[in-house]
């Protein structure tokens, strides 16, 4: 990752969401992107140029901008038509960005599509995060790296986050995957938290 000083960048054209740019890099946010949160509140995983991540919950593609700065190809998944316009201006300044308009619950829609990736990243405000991430690990590669953005409100309102949370973390270690990985994104990002996973080797 490039730091300039204590200030997370990525190297690429500016102006996708008025960010500000120090050093001719984009400065990225904790407070505007999660993933942006992960690297200041915990650690992350290095992004690196050889890099094929599939990115579910898109939206408007600030994350994905900073990501596709940083990677070879990001294939940017997201179901609502708003965010969705926003997230193709992205794309025609960033051609390593590749959009698909489908329901992250539904891998299939878009699997003819998708070659097996390094990195799964996730933001999807669904009460089944966990599930979704299971299904689309089958485009991620033996010894690639899980990333899952967890909206413990978005879950269930009734059990407190924490339980959530635990909760969660079971899902993923019964089906397999390896945790590597637990932080709370506050002060950025209050009731978030992200788990980092690794999908075992064969």
């Amino acid at each position: 990752m490039i730091w300039i000083g204590d200030v997370l960048v990525s190297q690429g054209e500016g102006g996708v969401y008025n960010e500000r740019m120090l050093g001719g890099a984009r400065v990225w946010d904790p407070y505007r992107s999660k993933l942006s949160a992960l690297y200041f509140a915990g650690t992350g995983v290095e992004l690196t140029p050889g890099m094929r991540v599939l990115y579910l919950g898109a939206a408007n593609g600030t994350t994905v901008s900073h990501v596709a700065d940083y990677v070879d190809v990001v294939y940017a998944v997201e179901f609502a038509p708003r965010p969705m316009q926003d997230l193709l201006e992205v794309c025609r300044r960033r051609r390593n960005i590749i959009p698909i308009m489908a329901d992250a619950a539904r891998p299939e829609q878009y699997a003819p599509l998708v070659e097996a990736v390094d990195l799964l990243y996730q933001d999807v405000a669904q009460p089944d995060q966990a599930a979704i991430v299971l299904r689309n690990c089958a485009f991620l590669k033996h010894g690639g790296t899980v990333i899952l953005m967890l909206k413990t409100r978005s879950v269930d309102v009734r059990k407190e986050p924490a339980e959530v949370f635990h909760d969660t973390i079971d899902s993923l270690i019964s089906a397999g995957l390896i945790v590597k990985e637990l932080t709370w994104l506050s002060p950025f990002h209050a009731d978030h938290a992200a788990i980092v996973c690794i999908k075992p080797e064969v």
